[in-house]
C-alpha cells in the first residue's frame, strides 16, 4: 500500500503562499531568504526525498508549475522529479505539460484511495494547497513532512484550511537544516 506523504515549505506561521514571489503576493519570496548553506542542505533534502519516492501527485496548476521549471532541467533531481510517475488531480486538464503524467477526473477521494491501494511506496504531494486540504480532511494524509523557514509573515496562504475537526498528530522526526531552516514529520493520530 502506498504512503501519500503531504512535503512542504512553510513559514513560520504556516503560510505557503507565494514562496519564490512569482505570483504577486506582497509577501512573497520568502523561500529565497536564506543562506547558501541552508539552500544546500535543502537541495539535498529534497533529492533524497525524490530518489525515495515512487511518485508525485499534485493538482493542476503545482503541475503546470513544477512542468514549467523542471522540464528544461538537467542533472540527478531533475531527472529524477522528470522520469518518475505523476498523478495529477483536475477536472479541466486534459493533456499535462509535465512528462510521465496521468490526470485523476475523478472523485479526489476515490482517486487517492485507489493510487494508495495500487501503489507500494511513497506518493509525494508538493505545493497543490488544495489538494493538501481535502487529503487532510478525508484523512487520507499519512505523514506530513514540512521545512519550516524562519520568517513570520503574518498573512497569505496557510497550508491548512478549517476542518470538520481536530486532528491529531504526532511528532516522528525534527532535524536542522542547514543554519536555519527546520524539518518536522508527523503521522496521524488514528484510532
Amino acid at each position: 500500500m502506498g504512503k501519500i506523504i503531504i512535503s512542504q515549505n512553510v513559514s513560520l506561521d504556516g503560510v505557503v503562499e507565494d514562496p519564490t514571489g512569482e505570483e504577486g503576493f506582497g509577501r512573497g519570496s520568502w523561500f529565497l531568504h536564506i543562506t547558501d548553506k541552508d539552500r544546500e542542505a535543502w537541495t539535498k533534502l529534497e533529492l533524497d526525498e525524490a530518489l525515495g519516492a515512487e511518485a508525485l501527485l499534485h493538482g493542476r496548476r503545482t503541475d503546470e508549475w513544477f512542468a514549467s521549471r523542471w522540464l528544461a532541467r538537467s542533472g540527478e533531481w531533475a531527472d529524477r522529479l522528470n522520469s518518475m510517475p505523476k498523478y495529477v488531480v483536475s477536472s479541466t486538464l486534459q493533456e499535462p505539460r509535465w512528462s510521465n503524467s496521468t490526470v485523476l477526473k475523478g472523485d479526489v477521494v476515490d482517486e487517492v484511495s485507489k493510487l494508495r491501494q495500487e501503489l507500494d511506496g511513497d506518493v509525494v504531494v508538493y505545493g497543490s494547497a488544495q489538494l493538501v486540504h481535502t487529503l487532510m480532511e478525508q484523512d487520507l494524509a499519512d505523514e506530513l513532512r514540512l521545512t519550516v523557514y524562519p520568517v513570520v509573515l503574518g498573512a497569505g496562504g496557510r497550508l491548512f484550511g478549517e476542518t470538520s475537526g481536530s486532528k491529531p498528530m504526532r511528532l516522528v522526526d525534527t532535524r536542522m537544516i542547514g543554519d536555519g531552516l527546520v524539518h518536522l514529520v508527523y503521522q496521524p493520530v488514528r484510532d
